[in-house]
């Protein structure tokens, strides 16, 4: 125990709000670099091998072989024919490897004879000044983990979710690169769900802001209400974000429960930590998608009795309008015998009670909330 007792603290750097901390997320690999390959090494007595020429695949697993320990290779987006020869080196299933390939898979935790597969999602927050009905909230990658008796390799999809201070944090803990490739595996699902957590807490944020403007007095008392299409929008990057979390749980209580040759038994008591998380999260972003519902529904009933307000007051303005217009029309008429035509009090009679009605009919629908 005592070899893991910091494990969290080796694999898990301080939480920092993603609004803040850019460089959480690296970019891709790098621009002058020709091949997928980001990095590739052997790790032996937990600890990196330096050599003076960087390593290739086939050279690292060559070493690994003769000498032991185990080879961790890192790839970006790589194509099928760079993808074939790792493959048949490594004996990586063909299934796995042409998911590998292709990506845009869901999380998940396979298991084959040699090897395990596990794909993570990473997410994202995008930041913006203010939430519009086409802003990006979150921004998806994929993760995919090959776990060997000897190898780890990792493919990684999408311009997010950067591996590289991971593995600067791993390389300063021998005890726990000693415990080989579960080790690594681990310490990625702890890394993505951390950034779930980080992506959470600023998304709870964005919704709290709608939830506060759609609930917020506007002017003369009326509810002000918000733009529904950016609450939809809202809506549905939650979702996206709903997509990477749930399907991952499983997968990691399969890791902490079920006995694999290929995780070290002491490292496999800390994937129920990471589990623990993912539940976590996968109940905020429940909860969230409940609460943009009962939003969105909120802001649709206020539009809807703003709407019959409007109605109420043209509707009261109509009725009073409609006591003048008809008086005139009756007086318009070209008849020779009508009442008070032509007696001189007639017109202020006529137009007194015109007023007065009016304003009757005003005063009336004034006590009764319409004007």
């Amino acid at each position: 125990m005592s070899m893991i007792r910091d494990l969290r603290a080796a694999v898990r750097p301080s939480r920092v709000s993603l609004r803040k901390d850019s460089g959480a997320y690296d970019t891709t690999r790098d621009p002058a670099t020709a091949s997928a390959v980001v990095d590739c090494a052997v790790y032996r007595d937990g600890a990196r091998v330096e050599t003076d020429t960087p390593l290739g695949p086939h050279q690292a697993m060559r070493q690994v072989r003769r000498d032991g320990g185990f080879v961790w290779i890192g790839l970006h987006e790589p194509t099928e024919d760079e993808f074939a020869g790792i493959a048949r080196e490594f004996g990586l299933h063909p299934l796995a490897v042409e998911d590998a390939v292709q990506a845009h898979q869901r999380p998940k935790l396979e298991r084959y004879d040699d090897s395990l597969f596990t794909v993570f999602k990473t997410i994202h927050y995008v930041d913006h000044d203010e939430l519009t009905a086409n802003s990006e909230v979150v921004e998806t990658g994929e993760v995919m983990c090959f776990t060997g008796r000897d190898f780890f390799i990792t493919v990684r999809h999408g311009g997010q979710g950067s591996l590289r201070a991971l593995r600067h944090r791993l390389q300063e803990d021998p005890e726990l690169l000693l415990k080989g490739p579960s080790a690594v595996l681990h310490a990625i699902a702890d890394h993505v769900v951390d950034g779930y957590i980080a992506v959470a807490d600023a998304v709870q944020d964005d919704i709290d802001e709608v939830e506060t403007e759609v609930f917020s007095p506007g002017r003369k008392g009326s509810p002000r209400g918000t733009d529904a299409g950016r609450i939809y929008q809202l809506k549905r990057e939650v979702l996206e974000f709903k997509r990477a979390v749930s399907p991952l749980l499983r997968p990691m209580q399969l890791l902490s429960e079920r006995p694999m040759r290929l995780i070290d038994p002491e490292i496999q008591k800390y994937f129920r930590d990471v589990a623990d998380h993912v539940a976590r999260v996968q109940e905020q972003v429940v909860g969230f998608d409940e609460l943009l519902n009962s939003i969105l529904q909120a802001n649709l009933a206020q539009a809807s009795v703003a709407q019959n307000e409007d109605m109420r007051k043209i509707t009261s303005w109509a009725a009073i309008i409609a006591v003048p217009t008809m008086v005139c029309g009756v007086y318009g008429m070209n008849f020779d015998y009508m009442p008070e035509t032509h007696w001189k009090f007639g017109y202020p009679l006529v137009l007194s009670i015109t007023v007065g009605l009016c304003l009757g009919i005003h005063r009336t629908l004034k006590r009764n909330g319409w004007l």
